[in-house]
């Protein structure tokens, strides 16, 4: 297929009609699609609802040490919620796990506010600093960078490569910069690009030598069991491991959850630290809580069991999630692949495709997807205060709709794509021959 960058002007033009008639045939359509968040179907729901049965009202609802979780106590989770969840992570004892409530945005967000108003381990707080700084590795988590934002906190945007963010930018900036205080990372199918860790990069984030005392890197390992195959996963090393190897036990907070692992909004947290980090948190913990829902803890444990449990579980999820992967990425290939004008990823797990189109050309794509009826995630989201600097980066969600929706959703979208970037490549050649007169 010929690049669209090698046509003719004469070409481009008619190739411009072609598109335009087919885009207004298609806002005929009246369609009211939704691939703007990584929203779980509703058949991934509906899969979930024999864990709504685990407990009913003769259950016992102790825990194997015989506590009642109908009851206060435990306030840091139960000891069989602090296992499922180490062994989730990947880290290497429940003693490093700290169990919380529903959302592991709640716990980066107030992790982020106690740093704040008490800061970490003696050190000053950050609202009586004159400048901190966090980096954003970026494209990346849209409401890392909104919470970051919400503090007035800078934020430095850092390149993503395949095998995890630029660490030399990172090793020079946090040694020479004493007002950086902290990263975000989602380490494993990265949030949008699907990217995960190189042992290398692990091993670096775990040898940083930070001008700050209070620096953290927030590792969110988010889909840390999120993996669309079953014999091609992608694994990373256990962060908090090679941070004690390293003798930096306390520079990382690891968080995760099962909200898209059961219910959505519905499922347990964790924070996973240093025995001092974790101290110094439960600290705050009990003023800031009487404890989180053990019963739905309890419930976690009875229903996955354990780990094996846990992975079969998450490969149900894979045999709805993987075809409509494969169905996007095939219209991809087969609509835009050879002509120039976009690349995009191939994750293994997670649920996002990152999208890069031709510099100039997200908003415009964008915008005319939602004027057809396409709601996307907003062009920009990717990257800190909302600005691509290139304005090419689009996350794609293809979990939520249907297949059918999903293929329709994902056929106006390369329609867009393609009328966006032939009129960029017009508006290009007139502003060259302009100069040239």
């Amino acid at each position: 297929m010929k690049s669209y960058k090698e046509l003719s002007r004469e070409e481009l033009k008619r190739l411009q009609k072609q598109l335009s008639k087919a885009y207004e045939e298609a806002k005929g359509k009246g369609l009211k699609l939704d691939m703007s968040r990584g929203k779980p179907s509703a058949a991934q729901l509906d899969m979930e609802m024999g864990f709504m049965d685990v407990l009913v009202s003769s259950s016992d609802y102790r825990t194997e040490a015989g506590l009642d979780t109908r009851n206060y106590g435990a306030m840091d989770g139960i000891p069989e919620a602090k296992e499922l969840m180490a062994q989730m992570m990947g880290v290497a004892s429940a003693e490093q796990v700290i169990v919380c409530g529903n959302a592991s945005l709640s716990i980066m967000y107030d992790t982020v506010s106690r740093s704040m108003t008490h800061g970490i381990l003696g050190n000053t707080p950050w609202c009586r600093l004159e400048h901190v700084k966090f980096l954003c590795p970026a494209p990346g988590y849209d409401r890392h960078f909104a919470i970051t934002e919400h503090f007035g906190i800078e934020m430095i945007t850092v390149p993503m490569t395949a095998g995890g963010p630029d660490m030399d930018m990172i090793e020079k900036l946090v040694a020479e910069d004493e007002s950086i205080k902290g990263i975000w990372c989602v380490p494993k199918y990265s949030n949008p690009q699907g990217y995960s860790y190189s042992a290398e990069t692990v091993r670096r984030f775990a040898a940083l030598k930070p001008a700050a005392k209070d620096f953290r890197i927030f590792w969110d390992n988010a889909y840390a069991v999120h993996h669309l195959y079953e014999e091609e996963q992608d694994e990373i090393l256990d962060i908090l491991s090679e941070c004690e190897k390293a003798g930096n036990p306390d520079i990382v907070y690891e968080i995760s959850s099962t909200s898209k692992v059961t219910f959505a909004g519905g499922g347990i947290s964790a924070l996973a630290a240093s025995r001092a980090n974790l101290d110094e948190i439960r600290k705050s913990m009990t003023i800031q809580t009487i404890g989180y829902d053990k019963i739905n803890q309890l419930r976690h444990v009875r229903y996955f069991k354990n780990l094996d449990g846990l992975k079969a579980h998450m490969m149900k999820h894979a045999a709805i999630m993987r075809p409509k992967f494969e169905a996007v990425l095939k219209i991809l290939n087969e609509e835009l692949g050879g002509l120039g004008i976009a690349e995009w990823t191939n994750p293994r797990g997670g649920y996002f495709i990152s999208f890069e189109a031709m510099d100039g050309c997200a908003k415009k794509i964008v915008a005319k997807c939602k004027d057809a009826g396409v709601a996307l995630t907003g062009a920009g989201a990717t990257y800190p205060y909302g600005v691509d600097p290139k304005d090419s980066n689009i996350r794609l969600a293809p979990t939520f709709p249907t297949m059918e929706e999903l293929e329709a959703a994902a056929d106006l979208f390369v329609l867009c794509v393609k009328l966006v970037s032939v009129e960029t490549l017009l508006e290009s050649r007139r502003q060259m021959e302009k100069k040239a007169c």
